[in-house]
């Protein structure tokens, strides 16, 4: 059994450097709880490599490592660049061209064909994360017409944003249904949508997942101006995780805003008993160098102080030289900031108008009572998850064990902040199901004479009803 680490867990991008089944390994025994398929690269066949190399682990071992698919979305790059770079001088021009040819002489092409009818004189096109600028002065059928504010070298691919713009691409593109339907075929745990502006991109996805019969959760990732602010609540309310992808968002909204609306979105997700994840750039000085700078380490400091379920890696596991060593360099950050601090906020107000509010506040209880009696564990049955997402929300000193009949919610957990997921089928009597969880965490060493635990479970516990009693119990 893998052993039992951080509570904030930690997500890793499979890459070039990490995609055999020895180094995938390597990286869970260091940290990593679930590791991220990133479809902007690679083929179906690549990521399926990768899919049964996980698989076998996790059966090999024990483990309920998770997966996530992250799906490309409606992203805007620049066409191929003769020579893969193109000097732009500030005050010059650049024509954009939705025709397909290489960039030269001013001219560069861009796959994204809605180019002329989305922007308008005065917006701002914005390359390279950001560190090219221009700004639109003429839009024609299939060309626009910019002055350069910010130049510097335009490389082939490179991604665009247009942050005042209303992109009119949906969400979904054509690419992601395809994708999507081969993440539901091989069970990934977790798909995460790019590019989210409203509610309606996540419940068009969440109908696809239901139509397939799979059992997928779907994390919001917000990258766009549109997905803040009057959005940013129905968002969180129909998904299942939100990520904060701090790469793009960071160009679409003025950066010294990110912070804040990190912080933000953490608060309202930990609220909502829903998992947030943030990402991008969270050793990014690592692809490179063998030791994270202070001011990253700070970063993942903050990011766990802020309540964050999980910290996501990207190039540093997919394309760096030392992935071993960035997983061992952020799972000691967390650790260290996990045992010398309890600033959490854990308790807050109970909606009473909702239909589970009594299970809201039983579960909030077995928090409080287990920070009174210092106990080691809070250990909960579920089919759907509930109980897991709310026990995590209160961010408990003690150690959340979750047992489960549901296989694919055991990887799916792996997730969820301080979460411990064990399968579990034999639906007795509730004592007796309490006493057989117990000794199951006994004789794998998570509990010891002395400890006290707290167990919440529905009574009667064959129907599986909302939690609706708690017992406190101390192993003899």
């Amino acid at each position: 059994m893998k052993p039992f680490f951080n509570k904030t867990k930690i997500i890793a991008t499979v890459g070039t450097v990490t995609n055999t089944r020895e180094k995938l390994l390597e990286l869970i025994l260091a940290g990593v709880d679930v590791f991220r398929l990133n479809f902007s690269h690679g083929t179906h066949a690549d990521h399926l490599k990768v899919i049964e190399h996980v698989r076998s682990i996790n059966q090999e071992y024990g483990y309920n490592v998770g997966l996530l698919q992250d799906l490309q979305g409606p992203k805007i790059r620049v066409g191929m660049v003769e020579n893969n770079g193109m000097e732009l001088v500030k005050g010059g021009k650049l024509t954009i061209t939705i025709n397909d040819e290489i960039g030269k002489n001013g001219r560069v092409s861009c796959v994204y064909k809605a180019l002329p009818k989305d922007v308008k004189v005065g917006d701002l096109i914005l390359m390279d994360d950001g560190k090219l600028e221009v700004c639109v002065t003429a839009v024609r059928d299939t060309e626009v017409d910019t002055e350069v504010n910010y130049g510097g070298i335009l490389k082939s691919k490179k991604g665009m944003n247009l942050p005042l713009t209303e992109i009119s691409a949906p969400s979904l593109t054509a690419k992601d249904r395809e994708d999507l339907t081969f993440g539901l075929e091989h069970d990934v745990e977790w798909i995460a949508l790019s590019f989210v502006r409203s509610a309606e991109d996540i419940l068009e996805v969440r109908q696809i997942i239901k139509e397939s019969g799979k059992f997928a959760h779907v994390i919001a990732k917000i990258e766009r101006p549109e997905a803040i602010g009057k959005n940013i609540d129905r968002i969180i309310e129909v998904t299942d995780a939100v990520m904060v992808a701090r790469g793009d968002l960071g160009v679409e909204i003025p950066l010294e805003d990110v912070p804040v609306v990190q912080k933000m979105i953490v608060h309202k997700c930990n609220a909502a008993s829903k998992p947030v994840v943030i990402a991008t750039q969270m050793m990014e000085s690592m692809i490179d160098a063998p030791r994270p700078t202070r001011a990253e380490t700070n970063d993942v400091a903050n990011a766990v102080l802020d309540g964050a379920d999980a910290l996501m890696l990207s190039g540093e596991t997919a394309v760096g030289k030392y992935p071993l060593e960035v997983i061992r360099s952020m799972s000691k950050t967390i650790n260290s900031v996990e045992i010398s601090s309890n600033v959490y906020n854990k308790y807050r107000d109970i909606d009473t108008s909702v239909p589970d509010a009594t299970s809201r506040s039983l579960v909030q209880m077995a928090c409080r009572l287990a920070e009174e009696t210092q106990a080691t564990a809070i250990i909960g049955m579920t089919q759907s998850g509930y109980t897991a997402y709310h026990l995590a929300s209160h961010r408990p000193e003690a150690h959340v064990f979750i047992f489960t009949s549901n296989v694919p919610l055991l990887n799916t957990m792996s997730l969820i902040w301080g979460v411990r997921g064990f399968y579990y089928d034999k639906m007795t009597t509730t004592d007796e199901t309490i006493a057989d969880t117990a000794n199951m965490l006994i004789e794998q060493g998570h509990l010891k004479k002395g400890d006290i635990f707290i167990n919440t479970a529905s009574m009667p516990i064959q129907e599986k009803h909302q939690t609706n009693m708690l017992k406190i119990t101390k192993v003899k």
